[in-house]
């Protein structure tokens, strides 16, 4: 059957192909890469979920109007979360009905790129053909129904180790010997064909891709090498890959279809030997030669990786980027400007109708930048100050009651900083809660407080009362453990109502900061994976201990398995410093995080584990414990005179430290003021190694614990004025912040359900932030189910 012709409207000239790129696009943007490269790219790549939730929706309207504002096209990586032979004609057309819903207005070219890579074993969709194909050809199908014009990308990985695994004679699961094995040996190797079992057909396939990427890691070990000359050329051409012309000849050249390819050349910072430059720039070299060149003018369109990849765990961070560093950058741009490729705009320059502006931050540079951090530090020197006046001493803490204000007040800032984060919406409140007062989240500042909490409360009775203290902290952690079954399995039911949007808590985005690192960003989970077995009869033996460990449930939710563990073995912490064993308790959970910082080993099969590590977190809880225990003792010794310099270090490296975070690049999908301080390679290479969030780096430690110093001690000083302002708010939070961490699931829910706050919306989002604020303080003071949810 002769090759169906690409649409010709969507194909570049020959030997002219695109420059694409493909972005980390929850701390990248269009714009932020056009001013690095001094260009547009014409193309942008963002991975899309197999299913798509709302709000997945909205962050892809976000980023279409991204592309339409550089006058860009749009490559839609699908990434399914299912099984292949789940993706059938009813789950396509629900995929194309989403795509044609966020693509109507926009003009560019809609490259939809369906499960790449899928010849390679290290994909959930990998190295099944028959199921593979099938799936495509449904996809294909419903978006040409739906959609004016789509592009259907089938793209495959470079076969030179196909079948990446050891000969044998066995399929894996999903898949038939006799459909891989295409010698008919018996055996599937090396010989047989890389691409053709997963060929869906020329009359579905529009563009051919290809992942070539310059990687001469193997077996995980992190190793920066130059690469061979003419590499990539033997890429293309298929050297041992069992098809015998070569990848480009067969599925580009003989099928008369235009190739994306999409590359990088592997560098890690840890792996040492040669720099960079010297290790991108022979590759950048190797790969415009070709897509300049006549012999691959079927080339249609370059597509380099712009991201940050973590490999062995987050031992290894692989940096594919060409422009994060501008000397970087500068050598890139001279050889792309120098080759062929066709940078943007190449269509009409224009946002798209009702979507969120693409920069949505606010971004000071040179002079102004460095001249609102000198404010800011100056600001923070008057604090420290203006307590030694005779006027400002009458604002200072004085309560007589034996419960400590300042710890409520600041338990009322970390859970408002945990609903804003959780809720997800961009608005004005994003800029006050997300790593706004240092590298620090609100799930760690209300992990160390509530330690806090609980040492001050168990740790005077435990030294004659250890039993009770026994029982009542077995006590607490029974009924958070039942409470958190209880939402979970609530949220599930929530979920089975037809009509009910629910995938914000039943579905996890990767934001690429979890144990999956950076290379995750885009892909998206099923929380409540295989739970539909739940109403089978008999019910599957796997689901209840899965119910019972909380292995499933809402992300927002996930950490209260961590309190339960850790209020379950507080009484062994409580009697070591009721015997004066502190240093013993602190060693201990020391040595302790020390361990699942570097080994990562996950004690627990729970969810909480993959985004809060047990043997990592409790060292925030410990240390609160510690910190609450000898409160008194803490306070006096601060309050000393000879240790006020000591304070007031504190509070300005607690200052420092959140200019350090304000110098970061602003998330595209929020809302974000940033100082141009140091450079982004600068400021990632000391984040991802000092700050990373999951295991807690060193830093963010530091960190969390300069906030807490600083803010006590403010709170301290000017206690008349801030509980004034703003105690009468955060006070009530702070006193019920278990019972607001319950609700704010709920709301979530509600909130997910309003098609109004989809839209990015700057000001109507930050008006649903009030509203759903000032609900939680409205339920809080009225008692709203305080008979039925602890608080």
């Amino acid at each position: 059957m002769p090759a169906a012709p690409a649409r010709a409207a969507e194909t570049p000239e020959p030997g002219a192909p695109y420059l694409g790129a493909v972005l980390d696009w929850g701390t990248d943007s269009a714009a932020g890469y056009a001013d690095r490269l001094g260009e547009p790219a014409a193309v942008y790549g963002r991975p899309v979920p197999l299913p798509m939730d709302d709000r997945e929706q909205g962050y892809l309207r976000h980023f279409l109007s991204q592309v339409a504002e550089q006058g860009g096209h749009a490559l839609l990586t699908v990434r399914p979360d299912i099984a292949l032979d789940r993706v059938d004609e009813a789950q396509a057309a629900v995929l194309a009905g989403q795509l044609a819903d966020v693509t109507r207005d926009f003009d560019g070219t809609v490259f939809v790129r369906f499960a790449p890579q899928m010849n390679a074993s290290w994909v959930p969709w990998g190295q099944q053909p028959e199921a593979y194909t099938q799936a495509f050809r449904a996809v294909a199908a419903a978006l040409d129904d739906r959609l004016e014009d789509p592009v259907l990308v089938w793209s495959p990985t470079v076969g030179t180790d196909y079948p990446f695994r050891a000969p044998t004679s066995s399929a894996p699961e999903g898949a038939d010997l006799a459909t891989l094995d295409t010698d008919g040996n018996g055996v599937w190797d090396r010989d047989d064909d890389a691409y053709g079992p997963y060929y869906p057909g020329d009359d579905v396939v529009d563009w051919v891709g290809l992942s070539a990427y310059h990687d001469e890691t193997g077996s995980g070990e992190a190793r920066n090498t130059v690469p061979d000359p003419d590499e990539f050329s033997t890429l293309l051409g298929g050297a041992g890959q069992g098809a015998s012309d070569g990848f480009y000849a067969v599925y580009a050249a003989a099928r008369d279809k235009p190739l994306m390819v999409e590359t990088g050349s592997f560098w890690s910072p840890e792996a040492g030997g040669p720099s960079a430059l010297e290790v991108k720039a022979p590759w950048w070299d190797q790969v415009l030669a070709a897509a300049s060149s006549e012999a691959y003018d079927r080339i249609g369109a370059v597509v380099w990786n712009e991201t940050v990849e973590e490999r062995a765990g987050g031992a290894v961070a692989v940096d594919w980027r060409s422009t994060a560093d501008p000397a970087l950058a500068d050598a890139f741009r001279e050889r792309v400007q120098a080759s062929s490729l066709v940078a943007g705009p190449v269509t009409e320059q224009a946002a798209l109708p009702g979507a969120a502006p693409s920069a949505p931050g606010i971004v000071l540079r040179g002079p102004v930048a460095w001249g609102a951090a000198a404010a800011v530090l100056g600001a923070g020197l008057l604090l420290c100050l203006l307590p030694r006046t005779r006027s400002v001493r009458a604002w200072r803490y004085a309560e007589p009651s034996s419960r400590d204000s300042r710890i409520d007040m600041l338990r009322g800032v970390a859970i408002v900083f945990v609903v804003v984060n959780h809720v997800g919406l961009t608005s004005l409140f994003q800029s006050l809660t997300q790593e706004a007062v240092g590298v620090v989240s609100g799930a760690e500042l209300f992990v160390l407080l509530s330690g806090a909490v609980l040492g001050m409360v168990y740790g005077p009775r435990v030294r004659g009362e250890l039993g009770e203290v026994v029982d009542r902290t077995t006590a607490r952690a029974w009924k958070l453990y039942v409470t958190a079954l209880v939402v979970v399995l609530l949220v599930y039911a929530l979920s089975r109502i037809p009509v009910l949007e629910s995938g914000a808590v039943t579905t996890f985005t990767d934001q690429g900061t979890g144990a999956a690192g950076a290379g995750a960003a885009g892909s998206t989970y099923d929380l409540y994976a295989g739970m539909d077995g739940l109403f089978a009869f008999p019910v599957q033996a796997h689901l209840i201990p899965a119910v019972l460990l909380l292995q499933v449930g809402p992300w927002q939710f996930n950490i209260m398995g961590l309190y339960v563990v850790l209020i379950l073995v507080s009484p062994l912490v409580l009697a070591a410093l009721a015997r004066g064993r502190a240093w013993l308790v602190l060693l201990i959970s020391a040595g302790l995080y020390a361990v699942g910082t570097v080994f990562r080993i996950r004690l627990l099969p729970s969810q909480f584990e993959d985004s809060f590590p047990l043997l990592v977190w409790q060292v925030l809880f410990v240390l609160g414990m510690v910190a609450g225990f000898y409160r008194r003792q803490l306070v006096g010794w601060f309050a000393d005179r000879r240790r006020r310099p000591l304070l007031v270090a504190c509070l300005l490296l607690a200052v420092a430290l959140a200019l350090f975070s304000w110098s970061g690049p602003y998330a595209s999908n929020s809302y974000d003021v940033r100082l141009d301080l140091l450079p982004e390679a600068v400021f990632r290479a000391v984040y991802d190694g000092y700050f990373g969030r999951t295991y807690l780096g060193i830093g963010r430690l530091v960190n969390v614990l300069l906030v807490v110093v600083a803010g006590y001690a403010l709170l301290s000083a000017y206690w008349a004025v801030l509980r004034r302002a703003l105690g009468w708010f955060l006070i009530p939070l702070g006193r019920a912040s278990l019972y607001v961490f319950v609700m704010h699931v709920f709301l979530i829910l509600a909130v997910t359900n309003i098609p109004v706050l989809r839209q990015g919306e700057l000001w109507v989002n930050t008006l649903a932030y009030v509203a759903v604020l000032g609900l939680l303080w409205v339920m809080v003071r009225t008692r709203f189910l305080f008979g039925i949810v602890p608080r």
